[in-house]
């Protein structure tokens, strides 16, 4: 029996997601899913998953403590103890940025562990220099495989020394029957208007001044048949926010019901006439996943990871320049004025995004297991 632990820093709902759909893989080979996270405590969300019941176990090396609240050492001897009495066959580590997940690539290659990298980094994530490229290359030779979200992080693993047959595909998925439109449909609407959805942490990447602005010009541009817009979410840019919506003047249209769970979503997912992500930096955007999932358009910024597997240009949504408002302003208006068929990209969304599902996720990362057993 193959024993495969799972290490994230802190199981989400797609995480989970992700857990079960290997799992379902798993018993038909004879295998056994573990996940392993850092922490209970949510790191760079509030999720609120409970564990204690999923079919699945999910080891929490902390359990509540995040871990900036305790001795590096400590984590340490904590991440190593578990993973003793796991001891898996393979361990897939999301990543190599926190010093715990390097620790954790320590300790399989101590004890001989074919380790899998979890990957959604892409070269046009920040400026690369010599120097840190050439330190992830030799982290890299530690692993024997990759699971990664799709072609752009495909390529810059590659460049960074990754044999292409050591990478596979299916990272970054959600799960996509959370969020069909056939379950969530008769969810009440949130808001009576028809409005444009956005769904952000409020920090500068997200990008959210310049979404504000194109809105307003959108805004001046339609009239009184513009749609509403709702920016889920929070963050230190809260107050930054609620000055640009003020001075913008288009506080009567703009709703922002703050951080959701993933449960208080739906309704908002599902009243949604488009979605917009428009972030100047970003990994992949799972928020995409999640919409499409739901049955609706998108507009995503083309330095979003996802955009060049998840948009079909045209067909699904459209890609814009996040640094070009009047682009994205033109954007929100063909979808209000009827330009487009906002319905039949929604249901063009829908068919596409189920490619990307926990299913793709288990396929992947069973091939990246096999590949890296064989190859150790």
């Amino acid at each position: 029996m193959t024993k495969i632990g799972l290490l994230f820093a802190n199981y989400g709902p797609y995480h989970l997601a992700r857990l079960d759909g290997l799992a379902k893989h798993c018993r038909s080979l004879g295998w056994q899913p573990v996940g392993i996270e850092l922490t209970r405590s949510g790191i760079a969300y509030d999720w609120e998953t409970p564990i204690e019941e999923f079919p699945v176990p999910v080891i929490s090396v902390l359990g509540q403590n995040p871990p900036e609240a305790v001795k590096f050492g400590y984590l340490l001897q904590r991440l190593g103890k578990v993973l003793s009495e796991v001891d898996p066959d393979v361990v897939a580590i999301a990543g190599y940025f926190r010093p715990a997940m390097l620790a954790a690539l320590s300790w399989c290659l101590w004890h001989g562990k074919p380790t899998i990298l979890l990957s959604e980094s892409k070269e046009d994530d920040a400026q690369r220099n010599l120097w840190q490229e050439t330190a992830k290359s030799l982290i890299l030779k530690g692993y024997k495989a990759a699971l990664v979200g799709g072609q752009p992080q495909k390529r810059y693993l590659m460049k960074l020394g990754i044999p292409a047959d050591a990478i596979f595909c299916g990272y970054n998925v959600v799960g996509n029957e959370v969020f069909h439109p056939d379950k969530i449909r008769t969810i009440p609407r949130p808001i009576a208007r028809p409005y444009f959805l956005a769904i952000n942490r409020f920090i500068p990447k997200k990008n959210i001044l310049r979404l504000l602005s194109s809105y307003a010009e959108y805004r001046h541009q339609s009239g009184d048949m513009a749609w509403d817009l709702v920016l889920c979410g929070d963050g230190p840019m809260r107050y930054q926010v609620e000055q640009h919506i003020t001075q913008l003047n288009i506080q009567n249209s703009v709703h922002l019901p703050g951080f959701l769970q993933q449960a208080e979503l739906l309704p908002y997912f599902a009243h949604a006439s488009c979605f917009i992500h428009a972030s100047i930096q970003e990994q992949w955007g799972l928020v995409v996943n999640e919409a499409m999932a739901a049955g609706l358009p998108v507009l995503v910024s083309t330095r979003c990871g996802c955009v060049e597997d998840l948009v079909i240009e045209g067909i699904n949504g459209f890609s814009f320049d996040p640094e070009n408002s009047p682009e994205l302003t033109d954007l929100m208006l063909k979808f209000s004025s009827g330009i487009v068929d906002a319905n039949q990209m929604g249901s063009a969304a829908l068919e596409h995004i189920q490619k990307f599902s926990p299913d793709y996720f288990a396929t992947g990362l069973i091939q990246a297991v096999k590949y890296a057993t064989a190859t150790s």
